[in-house]
């Protein structure tokens, strides 16, 4: 599965022009078997557009809100957490979102934006009512961005308050014991992970198998070489993929 990221306002304008470095960002690799594009933006008229663009114009199976975004310049400008306490504009984007889609709209939220002030078990019920099909909690608020742990108790009662709505739990998973934790002492429905695939892209590999995987340097190598071959094979270009294997060694 990936999710694209869309966290610039120029993006949802630039795709809508029909710029094609940026129609690239959205286009699945035939080895995916599940493949969702996540907007982030506060306008819901720009959104719903990309939305339909998107359905009409590119195979894709879940269209996903980021309501989580903690960064200054996107909260700033009314995107990410920042909808978190501006529910009605929030409400507009997600029922415009699911009345254009003809695939699932998602959600991806934090806690709250201030920590120990959530209101995320308040919101999940309506995100609910609005029709969206899952909802995926990061259990912590934009004021901790990824300070201290992630709060599994909250993620638990909010996962309780979304029935008959699927939630999946964001948050600490760096390993195949916290998954089975996660999944045995909560009510969640499935989990996501975030920085820990970053730290070792095998993580799923180790959760599949119930297993540590103590990779070698020849085995990390061999997946530097695939993901240079995806890159190669997708972007055509040895200087897009050379720039995208800096930011992965970085």
């Amino acid at each position: 599965m990936l999710i694209l990221l869309v966290e610039k306002w120029q993006w949802q304008k630039n795709l809508l022009q029909g710029q094609q470095s940026e129609w690239a960002l959205i286009k699945k690799h035939h080895s995916e078997d599940l493949f969702g594009v996540q907007l982030c933006g506060s306008f819901p008229d720009t959104m719903a557009r990309c939305t339909e663009m998107l359905n009409n114009e590119v195979e894709i199976d879940f269209i996903d809100v980021n309501i989580g975004c903690p960064i200054d310049l996107v909260y700033k400008k009314g995107g990410g957490c920042a909808l978190m306490g501006r529910q009605r504009k929030f409400e507009h984007i997600v029922r415009g979102l699911v009345e254009v889609s003809d695939v699932p709209i998602t959600v991806k939220m934090r806690t709250g934006i201030y920590d120990k002030n959530w209101n995320a078990h308040e919101l999940i019920p309506k995100i609910r009512d609005w029709g969206a099909s899952l909802v995926t909690l990061h259990g912590r608020s934009r004021e901790q961005r990824y300070t201290r742990q992630a709060d599994w108790n909250y993620i638990n009662q909010c996962a309780t308050a979304a029935s008959p709505l699927p939630l999946y739990g964001n948050g600490d998973i760096l390993s195949f014991e916290d998954a089975n934790l996660r999944r045995q002492n909560t009510n969640v429905a499935g989990l996501m992970i975030a920085r820990g695939a970053l730290i070792k892209p095998w993580i799923f590999t180790e959760i599949k198998e119930q297993r540590h995987w103590d990779i070698s340097a020849n085995e990390r190598f061999d997946i530097i070489k695939e993901y240079t071959n995806y890159g190669l094979e997708h972007w055509g270009s040895d200087t897009k993929v050379y720039s995208l294997i800096l930011k992965c060694a970085t």
